[in-house]
């Protein structure tokens, strides 16, 4: 297996505030594979934008190693750490555009800061860019004279001039409506898919998680509580602050949701389907093997980028349950009992 593009070990970062010392990070233990699209979610102050500005070095940490592309990188010298924000690229919440500049100077900006100040490949360059993310009309345009979804993907295009191996991406679709969210992750899903390009997401929002992602970290007061992919961490999540962040995104109050099960009677089980499996007459077949009789107390498709699932929430009585369990195992069904 190659190495983690990006590694972080042991790391802590804190900040001082007069003579208080304010942890953000502690003992973060982070590896991210060259390619992927690797999620960072927690509420507010959990730390993320902290950990986002690591990884370019904007922020320094104060304690641990970080590694990246083979190189140690609080190791480097002025010119090395100039030398390794070329191959980062980042975009910003509220998109952070020069207002005094055009579309076309605004993506042209990391070329200049990086010596290609004019010319044919300056131009070309530019050029590219617009045509690739449908800004070629707006190019001599003003940032005030754009759309939420326009500025973002004039970012976005400013994020990838210099052709850089990791985009950073801090909350890029908070600012945004849904159906411009949905565009934009569509877009970096395409990026991905093109460039092969590492990106990595902070969001408080579960949804782009589920959208785009293929492996995430969960961060709670500074700590990384719960990492692995997408679906086993939104599906089985097994810290309290990931039950949390996924009921909040489903909006079930868990209080409601106890009453609810409290009158059921009967063992109570979660099944999780993945795939085909999620559209497939399961419960009547089960229910007709081994004589159970059940109730849906909840329940809920979706997709986890691309891939359907659906969870539900059974109530099942009478019959034969171990036949009734056993079936389910052999179609490839996660049961998890809850009482």
């Amino acid at each position: 297996m190659p190495p983690p593009l990006i590694e972080l070990v042991s790391i802590a970062k804190t900040y001082k505030t007069g003579k208080t010392e304010v942890p953000a990070l502690q003992d973060i233990n982070l590896e991210i594979e060259a390619g992927e699209v690797f999620g960072v979610i927690g509420p507010s102050g959990a730390g993320k934008s902290s950990l986002l500005r690591l990884i370019n070095l904007l922020e320094k940490p104060t304690s641990g190693r970080l590694r990246a592309d083979a190189l140690e990188l609080t190791a480097l010298n002025p010119a090395g750490l100039r030398r390794w924000r070329r191959q980062v690229g980042m975009i910003f919440q509220h998109f952070n555009l020069l207002t005094s500049k055009t579309v076309a100077e605004n993506v042209a900006l990391p070329l200049r800061f990086a010596g290609i100040r004019r010319g044919p490949e300056l131009r070309e360059r530019v050029t590219e860019l617009l045509a690739r993310f449908d800004l070629s009309t707006l190019a001599q345009r003003y940032p005030a004279q754009l759309s939420g979804g326009q500025k973002q993907r004039v970012g976005i295009a400013r994020a990838l001039a210099c052709r850089p191996k990791i985009l950073l991406c801090d909350e890029p679709t908070s600012a945004l409506d849904p159906q411009t969210t949905k565009a934009v992750l569509a877009l970096l899903n395409a990026i991905n898919r093109e460039f092969g390009l590492t990106i990595v997401l902070i969001t408080h929002e579960m949804d782009v998680i589920r959208q785009v992602c293929d492996r995430v970290a969960v961060l709670d007061g500074g700590r990384c509580v719960e990492v692995g992919p997408v679906a086993e961490v939104l599906l089985h999540p097994r810290h309290p602050a990931t039950r949390r962040l996924v009921l909040e995104s489903e909006k079930v109050d868990e209080t409601e949701q106890g009453k609810d099960l409290a009158q059921s009677g009967g063992p109570i089980f979660r099944l999780t389907l993945r795939g085909e499996a999620t559209y497939e007459p399961l419960l009547g077949s089960v229910a007709q093997a081994a004589g159970v009789d059940y109730s849906i107390l909840s329940g809920r498709i979706d997709r986890i980028k691309g891939v359907p699932y659906g969870q539900l929430t059974l109530a099942l009585v009478g019959g034969d349950l171990s036949t009734a369990l056993a079936q389910f195992a052999e179609r490839g069904v996660h049961v998890e009992r809850l009482r």
